[in-house]
């Protein structure tokens, strides 16, 4: 067992949370656009 700094841990969970959010959200707003896109389409 490697012993890891908990500080270091702790940043790295961070940042993924991070980046996991902000992909959701930039997917979340891709989709919205090409919604709204093929709406005003029609």
């Amino acid at each position: 067992m490697i012993s890891v700094e908990p500080l270091f841990v702790l940043v790295l969970v961070g940042l993924l949370g991070l980046f996991f959010f902000g992909f959701l959200l930039v997917r979340r707003t891709l989709m919205g656009l090409r919604e709204g896109y093929e709406d005003g389409q029609r």
